[in-house]
């Protein structure tokens, strides 16, 4: 809605009003830690390594648990650390209820969950329910079993078609390339079922049809909920319960326009029945007292229909896709900020923003980019086009301080504080994701978002590893990024986000509210006012005024306190107008 502009103190000239405001968001009275949390995310492998095997590890990530609780997150999310033949990056799981030898014991999780509760910081752990490892016990059975049998109902076998059954029962293809359907063999070897892997072959789908998956995973929830977790982000949520006959689709299974049906529901992905799996979830993470919490991954779109599943009975957060995917626009922000605001809101729940994660580009290199990303944003490969790591470094901190001011609650990569780019030259001979391999390398895959954190400058492996190979290189430019150089320098990114994390807190930012201010919002540049404190982002190639105003941050910390703000930049200032 629109209200009239507020009075104006009297140190801001006239001439520097903001004029009408537009409220998006108002005050929420639900203070819900999650509402408002910084939640960063911790990718095992890459974090620290700490036996020197050159992977790395939880007594690892404890180890360095304390640079987290200084930059001022509230949680770390924890991608999967259980027991997997690692053929996907730990999303291929074994034993759900154990640590990989990878990474550590059971006592080494217990003592990261007492370390992270003595700096106040709370542990979420990744759930990947849609799937599991071909190699977990009940899988190993179902193969073991004939078809019709009860083992086999906890997964989706089925019969193939043509003349000897040698046709997939379906046309879906994986996410990572190929059929998403595998031919089994039967006892006697010949030619027997397919299952169903929305992934990779080495990761059958479960079938939730059957209640005895239902209460396995609920066996799961309390297994490490009883060991102190605080929540669980939910890995492709949105994709559990399959529509009944799998009917054709012709298209990849990753919630895209089909070939045949472009615009309609993706038969794999946002089926109904998902929405009383994760009620009967909230129940039993209620068991545990109120402060837990449910996350999902689900690639929805419209945000209208991401909002069903923060209902409140359901998940307290959903990743906020639309917004990752937002182009460097203030056109493109302002749609997607309303939109998530407006659907979200609705149903009385907080966005969440999100600029990086394991999944995709670093936002350093996309934003270097220009929205040029080769193949649709699925990597980015030495025979690429380079990104410009000055512009997407500057257009990233712009980015990262414009989404810490907003209501609602955050979510962070790690490295991104350091501005870290994808390693956008890694020579396919160390390539892991399994998307490169099963297309023959048509597509790049994750590994460049993933390669290890830089710690220490001067150390072997960059302080990543004492000892061993990193399991991935890193790009001989990091060393000037290592941790321990930032913390050093009052004007790195790394100071840009502890400074501006701090601030969020301080003028409590994610429970605040959001009102555009429309005198300095246009086709290239927006502001919005949260409480007090008025944020300005500047998409254009040119400087642009301001009001008068205290500087609390800017996103360009070379630039000296002035009226006008930077092309790529974004600024907090207060006091901006008198409240009341």
């Amino acid at each position: 809605m629109s209200v009239a502009p507020p009075q104006l103190p009297a140190a801001l000239p006239h001439s520097m009003a903001l004029g009408e405001l537009t409220e998006v968001h108002p005050l929420s009275a639900n203070e819900h830690w999650s509402r408002s949390s910084v939640i960063y995310q911790i990718y095992p492998r890459s974090f620290r390594d700490l036996n020197g095997d050159g992977i790395g590890d939880l007594p690892g990530i404890t180890a360095e648990l304390h640079h987290l609780a200084a930059l001022g997150v509230d949680a770390v999310w924890l991608s999967p650390f259980f027991t997997s033949p690692q053929r996907d990056a730990g999303y291929d799981v074994s034993d759900y209820c154990d640590v990989d030898p990878l990474f550590g014991t059971l006592a080494d999780f217990d003592a990261l969950v007492s370390r992270a509760a003595v700096l106040n910081l709370r542990v979420i752990v990744d759930l990947v329910p849609n799937h599991c490892s071909s190699e977990h016990p009940l899988f190993a059975a179902a193969l073991a079993a004939p078809a019709g049998s009860t083992e086999r109902e906890l997964f989706i076998f089925r019969d193939g078609l043509g003349a000897s059954g040698e046709l997939p029962p379906n046309d879906w293809e994986s996410h990572f390339g190929g059929s998403a359907w595998t031919r089994t063999a039967d006892a006697d070897g010949g030619p027997g079922q397919w299952y169903l892997h929305l992934f990779d072959s080495s990761q059958p789908d479960f079938n939730w049809d059957s209640p005895r998956v239902h209460a396995e995973f609920e066996r799961i929830l309390r297994f490490w909920l009883d060991r102190g977790v605080d929540g669980f982000r939910v890995d492709v949520a949105h994709a559990l319960v399959k529509a009944q006959g799998l009917p054709n689709w012709g298209g990849r299974a990753d919630g895209g326009s089909s070939k045949g049906f472009p615009g309609h529901r993706a038969p794999m992905f946002g089926q109904p029945a998902l929405h009383d799996i994760y009620r009967q979830w909230r129940k039993v993470l209620a068991e545990y007292g109120q402060d837990k919490i449910l996350c999902a991954e689900a690639n929805v779109d419209p945000l209208d229909r991401l909002a069903d599943w923060v209902r409140p009975d359901e998940m307290h957060q959903a990743f906020n896709f639309p917004y990752l995917n937002a182009e460097f626009s203030a056109p493109s922000l302002r749609a997607v900020v309303d939109a998530s605001l407006g659907s979200l809101g609705r149903v009385g729940a907080p966005s969440t923003w999100v600029l990086s994660n394991h999944d995709v580009v670093r936002h350093v290199s996309r934003l270097g980019l220009d929205g040029q990303l080769p193949r649709g944003g699925d990597g980015i490969g030495p025979g690429d086009v380079q990104p410009n790591l000055e512009l997407g470094r500057r257009r990233a901190a712009a980015s990262s301080l414009f989404m810490l001011g907003l209501p609602g609650g955050a979510y962070l990569y790690q490295g991104e504080e350091l501005g870290l780019p994808d390693h956008t030259t890694l020579d396919h001979g160390h390539r892991q994701d399994p998307t490169f391999g099963r297309t023959g390398g048509e597509r790049i895959g994750r590994d460049g978002c993933r390669v290890p954190l830089p710690w220490r400058a001067e150390d072997t492996n960059v302080g990543f590893s004492s000892e061993g190979t990193p399991w991935l290189p890193f790009p001989k430019s990091w060393r000037a990024l290592a941790r321990d150089v930032q913390a050093a320098d009052d004007r790195s990114h790394l100071a840009l986000y502890t400074g501006a994390l701090a601030l969020r807190r301080d003028l409590r930012l994610g429970a605040g509210s959001l009102a555009w201010a429309e005198r300095y919002c246009s086709d290239s540049s927006l502001a919005y006012l949260n409480g007090n404190t008025l944020v300005v982002l500047n998409t254009s190639g040119a400087p642009m005024d301001l009001p008068a105003g205290d500087v609390l941050i800017r996103s360009d910390s070379s630039a000296a306190p002035t009226d006008q703000l930077n092309s790529g930049e974004t600024i907090w200032l207060s006091p901006v107008l008198e409240v009341g």
